[in-house]
């Protein structure tokens, strides 16, 4: 084989320096090929796919860094916030009666509806209900009188220091003239301690 007016047969390994400048060129520009090609398959391919894993991972910490600067730039907003919640939280717990004082407020809720001049039907407190970390106490309430002692009645309720809420409130004509029948309930909450079942 020849290439130009070189025989390739007549090349000798062994005496590669005396070789003509174009089979030197060629033979430098293949082994330069397989250097690249073995470098590319052994060594860059690998850096190639680690360098994507990398810009992959950068990605997702310049998204988490983000996220945080953006918290830390509202921290003391959210601890503002923090604060107002609990001191909120606090507020509603005072509001809850312990278990101690739910007779007096049952109490208190029957002589807010005779002070309203309503007169009771039925007046009574169901089973306790409890819940996570309160309980409740449903009171089925049936009463007569007129829409406006109706209305100082739930004034009275919702003006109350303890939380009493009312519920499927239903009011109806009773008979003739201005008396009407109510029929509601009202739930009262309070607070579980730790020894009774609260979290």
């Amino acid at each position: 084989m020849a290439i130009g007016n070189i025989n390739l047969n007549e090349l000798d390994l062994n005496d590669a320096g005396n070789w003509p400048i174009a089979v030197k060129a060629i033979v430098a520009v293949v082994i330069l090929a397989l250097i690249v090609a073995g470098g590319w398959h052994f060594f860059w391919k690998d850096l190639q796919s680690q360098l994507a894993r990398v810009e992959a991972q950068e990605t997702q910490l310049r998204t988490q860094f983000e996220t945080r600067q953006r918290r830390a730039a509202n921290l003391d907003a959210y601890e503002a916030l923090l604060a107002d919640m609990r001191e909120e939280l606090s507020d509603r717990l005072r509001q809850l009666p312990s278990r101690g004082e739910i007779p007096q407020l049952l109490a208190d809720v029957s002589q807010a509806g005779l002070g309203a001049g309503l007169d009771f039907e039925l007046f009574r407190p169901g089973s306790i209900q409890q819940q996570e970390f309160y309980a409740q106490r449903p009171i089925q309430i049936e009463v007569r009188g007129n829409y406006h002692q109706f209305g100082r009645f739930i004034s009275e309720v919702a003006n109350m220091p303890r939380i009493v809420t009312l519920h499927d409130v239903n009011i109806s004509r009773s008979g003739s003239g201005e008396r009407l029948a109510m029929r509601a309930t009202a739930r009262t909450y309070w607070y579980l301690d730790d020894d009774e079942g609260g979290q």
